[in-house]
């Protein structure tokens, strides 16, 4: 990940509906959830939270697939294991044995 692509993802998360959003795809796991659950879910409307999945989408945080006539969201952890790598990238002063246990703490199978 570069800093752009980090930049565009960290002010995705920073807004705190789509920071929510995320966060409920991310407990949903691999399963992922109906546009219009998530949005039932945060009592929102399902326009603005379409806005708000597209801008995760474009960050590279989340991913769309299309069941028929529904879009299932799902919690793209590359793309989110991408940003924790790149803010990590050179942590502890050049010991990053020490990071270890933040990277296995967000190392998932899913």
């Amino acid at each position: 990940m570069d800093k752009k692509s980090s930049l565009a993802a960290l002010a995705a998360l920073g807004q705190e509906t789509r920071l929510d959003i995320f966060r409920l795809l991310v407990k949903a796991g691999g399963a992922g959830i109906p546009a219009g659950e998530i949005a039932a879910h945060l009592g929102a409307v399902q326009n603005t939270i379409s806005a708000h999945l597209k801008i995760l989408d474009h960050a590279g945080l989340v991913r769309a697939e299309r069941e028929g006539r529904t879009i299932r969201y799902v919690a793209d952890m590359t793309g989110f294991r991408d940003l924790l790598a790149y803010l990590m990238e050179d942590c502890c002063n050049g010991a990053p044995e020490l990071c270890r246990p933040v990277i296995n703490a967000v190392t998932c199978d899913c």
